[in-house]
Parts: structure tokens; sequence; C-alpha cells
């Protein structure tokens, strides 16, 4: 999404410098475009003092990281020393809705229902991005938080049921649930408006979902209609899905040991909280309505990140843009 983001920035006058971990092709790209790409180590204090020197609007996003909090709370301690920031605006996640301290200091039972668990049972990324939050709010700084739900382009959507989708059947374990996923294009245009006029945002959190709210019944007939096929639904038990489709030795060797159990985790508590009912609360259209996610477009993002021309899954990006 941050690359959308640059684009979006660039095209409409903006300067943007966009904080890479490695100058490749991609980080070339970036200047090709217009941008100003400083290469460092987010986890290095020195480098991010150095990025934010000149900024006064910040956009903070990381991949699934088991450093994110340490990530995020360094850029939160330069931005605080350095004085300036009009804006940070946070990429957090959906679930963060319903971790306000009423729901996180009820009965253990009434927590559980709430947020599919306690904090025990929540994903290291979870617990990182609630962690965050709290961060950014003793911080001082103005901040907004962006709590986009399911991405239509999320491997649950995209390229975990390629396998599945080839025999006309979408097997996913949602039951009757109903989502509404939403494009990365739309939630890059919110995040955009709000680096460029921030003052109406400051302080406040934003719960984004695609435009329509759908189960995966109504996903499969998407997927027929893009496939030119027949698709059907085929629910799955949760945690035999998990096994059947979370495979960590596949992940270790594309992501390496410790990478592969944090986004193992996380797919798994994403799962748990789509089938119970988590990731789907209410839904706000936002973006441009004309653009609705659909299985089009998932069917898209999957030939993008196929495992024919990735190796399975795609490659942790960590891209940051900031004007």
């Amino acid at each position: 999404m941050s690359r959308v983001m640059v684009d979006m920035l660039l095209e409409q006058g903006h300067p943007v410098r966009a904080f890479v971990r490695r100058d490749d092709e991609r980080a070339q790209s970036l200047r090709e475009a217009g941008a100003e790409v400083f290469v460092g180590d987010l986890l290095k204090f020195a480098d991010v003092a150095a990025a934010l020197k000149g900024v006064r609007r910040i956009y903070f996003s990381m991949s699934l990281s088991p450093y994110y909090a340490d990530a995020l709370t360094l850029m939160a301690a330069a931005a605080r020393a350095q004085g300036d920031i009009e804006v940070f605006v946070n990429m957090s996640d959906y679930e963060q809705s319903y971790m306000t301290l009423e729901k996180m200091t009820t009965s253990d039972e009434e927590r559980r229902s709430w947020l599919g668990g306690l904090v025990t049972d929540w994903s290291p990324q979870q617990r990182a991005h609630w962690v965050c939050e709290q961060v950014l709010d003793w911080s001082g700084i103005p901040t907004v938080n962006v709590r986009a739900t399911l991405f239509v382009e999320n491997p649950l959507m995209t390229w975990l049921p390629l396998g599945p989708l080839s025999n006309g059947e979408l097997r996913l374990p949602f039951g009757n649930q109903r989502l509404a996923p939403i494009a990365v294009h739309d939630v890059a245009e919110v995040c955009v408006k709000m680096l460029v006029d921030p003052a109406p945002h400051i302080s406040k959190s934003y719960e984004l979902t695609g435009p329509e709210l759908k189960d995966m019944y109504g996903f499969a007939e998407d997927y027929a209609a893009a496939l030119g096929r027949q698709v059907a639904y085929i629910p799955e038990e949760l945690e035999a899905w998990h096994e059947a489709f979370i495979d960590e030795t596949f992940l270790q060797e594309t992501l390496g040991d410790t990478a592969a159990q944090h986004v193992a985790a996380r797919m798994r508590t994403l799962t748990r909280l789509v089938a119970g009912g988590r990731v789907r609360r209410r839904h706000r259209p936002t973006g441009n309505p004309a653009r609705a996610p659909t299985a089009d477009h998932a069917v898209g993002a999957a030939k993008q990140y196929s495992p024919a021309r990735t190796g399975g899954c795609p490659e942790p990006r960590a891209l940051r843009s900031r004007t």
C-alpha cells in the first residue's frame, strides 16, 4: 500500500521521502517516480531520527515482524524529540475497535467473547498493534489510527484459496459469517487525504471497511463470475483448515524461522476472528463505491501473488512513505 500512497502523493505534487530497508530495484523505481529515498533500519534510532529530519507528516506501516512495536516506538520517540510533527498516520488493525479499556477489564468470559481470547491468546502482531496505539496515545504526538478491516488482497482471499478454486471450490473456515473486505487502493486514498489535510483527523481512529457486506456463498458467486466457471463455497472446520493451509515449514523456507512463526500466528488469529464474527462489526463505505472490491479484484491479486510468481508468498515489504 505504501507504494500506492507514494504515487498518489507525487501525482498531487507533494514531496515524499520513502524509508526503505534495501537499496534495490524497488528503491530505484521510487527514485525514478520522483521520491527521495532513505535507506536504513527502523530498529536503529540514528537511522530513524535522520530519516525524519525536515519531515512533518508521517505515515507508518510495517510488515509482520516480531519487532513491530519496537520500530513504531523508536519512530514515535524520534518524532516526539523532533517536536514539529503535524500528524502521525498509523496503520493499525480493525480488531482494535474492540480493545477498549472497558472491554479489556471485564471478566475473562466476556473478554473471550468480545476479543476472541485473552491477551495471551492474541497473535504477537495483534498485541503489537494494540501496544503501538497506547504508545502513540502516551507520546502526545498528533496521531490518526487507521484500522482497516481485511484487505481484499489478503492471502486469505487471494493465493491461499488458489488450489481449491482450480477445482471449483472456495474452501474457507468462515461458516456463515459476512465480511466487507476493503481494497488497498481505497485505504491508500484515505491515508493520503489525512496526510494532505490532517487537521480534521487528529486524535481520531477510523474503522474502514469495504462497501459491501456478504457471506462466503456470495464470494463464491463473485469468484465464479470472475473465473467464468462454477465455484461452490465449502465451509471448513477451523483447526482442520489451519492444518491444511497454514504450512509453517513452507513459511520457514520462504521467510525464515522467526518471521514464519509470527506470520503463522497472525494468520491463525485472523481466521479465528473472522470465523467468530469479529472482523465485520459494522460496514462503513469508504473510497470510491464504483471500485467496490470483488472477486475480480481478488483474482487479480491472486495472479500477482501466486506461488508460481513469488515462491508462494509475497515478500514482506519495509517501505514507509512520508510527506
